[in-house]
């Protein structure tokens, strides 16, 4: 069981260890890439929230938002191999904040090609929470029940009759 357990872990980690490996080879000068995606939709994303919100964001460089998900990737899956539950947070954390930016399947309508495209690589974002989620929520059952058990485990013995 250890085995597979570990083989799936490295599974999993490899999407995320392989694509920030391949945003940091690709990084240069100008953020690589990524940076030139990322740089309109971030945009996009900052000025929707600054009218909801009312509230003025400052200008965010591209360059370091790009190298923020790399570590955050590439530690995260690092860590989620090992089996460290923080690898997990930063992994769902990483989900949580770039996907809705990078995804942005709302700014299009149903009838446009970058629609279908956008909205099942945010599902498949989604599902990848799903599944941290779903490790996060073993990892800490896991840690209570062998709390409690190991709590049942330690009776004190009786003494024995002369």
């Amino acid at each position: 069981m250890g085995f597979f357990s570990f083989l799936g872990r490295v599974l999993f980690a490899s999407l995320f260890i392989l694509s920030a490996w391949q945003m940091f080879n690709d990084f240069g000068a100008d953020g690589g890439p990524a940076a030139k995606e990322l740089a309109p939709k971030l945009g996009l994303a900052k000025s929707h929230l600054s009218s909801r919100l009312g509230v003025a964001f400052p200008d965010i460089e591209v360059k370091q938002v790009v190298s923020v998900i790399v570590a955050l990737k590439g530690l995260g899956g690092l860590l989620f191999v090992v089996g460290n539950i923080f690898g997990a947070y930063l992994l769902a954390f990483y989900l949580v904040v770039v996907s809705p930016i990078l995804y942005d399947f709302y700014n299009y309508g149903p009838e446009d090609r970058q629609f279908s495209l956008l909205l099942t690589e945010f599902l498949q974002s989604v599902t990848l929470l799903g599944a941290l989620l779903f490790f996060i929520g073993m990892k800490n059952s896991r840690t209570t029940t062998s709390s409690k058990s190991s709590n049942l485990k330690k009776r004190t013995p009786k003494p024995k009759a002369a």
